[in-house]
């Protein structure tokens, strides 16, 4: 209950901020999605809200925008992650609601020139010539397997543990290959989930990669990065842990980011189409 009251109470804070600020709310669900979308924002007439916290960040934005839609409030939108809401067919309730074009804000990044530009800061020319394979390619090779995975959790209601997996166990550090098995054993072991048969998650798997679902809907970014990291150790770099660890790497995106990536995604046209729904608030900087 003392999260429904907290969603509330966000609110209100908002509801009360209207009577000294005129501009547009954006909710948003955590500090890094906050950083990276404060770049394309109208500082003056746009504010960022972070709505973190339980059930989930995202729950929590969809809620308070509920919230505060029932009241007649004009001027806030939510953007959040899509999380796997296309696989399942989950439509969106709020024309004050937008999504990521791919799984999450991480995946974005992913999918953007941004990583070749990381890339070619921490990789290594000789050890990628060697390698031979395209590095977005790899990434989502392996980021595609968890991802099932964490949708069959999800679908399934396994309640499956992610969090905290040693990528290192199911791949390999040198060539970067990855085993099905060992990761499947991984998040069993991570699960305390021992009572699941591993030929039955074999299958399972086995079922959810035939129906070629869009990859950039199925990876989590954070998973891709955690990838990525790991690569850049030994197979397609010379780095130390600390100096490609996932977090740094998420910010060396974010930085990489260029707001002409930004103008050609799906989510910024929406953006631009609520704003033209929506006037006289506005959520972007004006183009010259």
């Amino acid at each position: 209950m003392r999260e429904f009251l907290t969603v509330d109470r966000v609110a209100n804070q908002i509801r009360l901020r209207r009577s000294t600020y005129s501009g547009t709310f954006l909710l948003v669900e955590g500090s890094s999605d906050k950083t990276f979308y404060e770049r394309f924002v109208d500082k003056l007439g746009c504010e960022l809200v972070i709505t973190a916290g339980k059930p989930s960040s995202k729950q929590r934005a969809i809620a308070i925008l509920e919230i505060l839609e029932k009241s007649n409030f004009r001027g806030v939108l939510a953007i959040v992650d899509a999380d796997f809401d296309r696989l399942q067919n989950t439509s969106v309730t709020s024309p004050n609601l937008l999504r990521t074009d791919t799984h999450d804000l991480e995946t974005m990044l992913i999918q953007s020139p941004a990583l070749e530009k990381v890339i070619s800061e921490f990789g290594s020319e000789e050890k990628i010539t060697q390698l031979n394979r395209d590095i977005r390619e790899v990434l989502i090779s392996v980021g595609i397997a968890i991802g099932h995975l964490r949708y069959i959790s999800q679908s399934d209601g396994l309640n499956l543990t992610f969090e905290g997996i040693t990528f290192s166990k199911f791949i390999d550090e040198k060539n970067w290959q990855f085993n099905d098995v060992k990761l499947i054993q991984e998040i069993k072991n991570k699960s305390q989930a021992f009572y699941l048969k591993d030929e039955d998650l074999e299958k399972r798997l086995f079922t959810e990669k035939s129906n070629n679902q869009d990859p950039w809907q199925v990876c989590c970014g954070h998973d891709l990065v955690e990838i990525l990291s790991l690569g850049l150790r030994k197979a397609i770099g010379t780095n130390k842990t600390a100096d490609v660890e996932p977090n740094s790497l998420e910010r060396n995106l974010r930085l990489a980011y260029e707001v002409a990536y930004f103008y050609k995604t799906q989510l910024y046209l929406e953006i631009r189409k609520w704003e033209t729904n929506n006037q006289p608030f506005h959520v972007l900087q004006i183009i010259e």
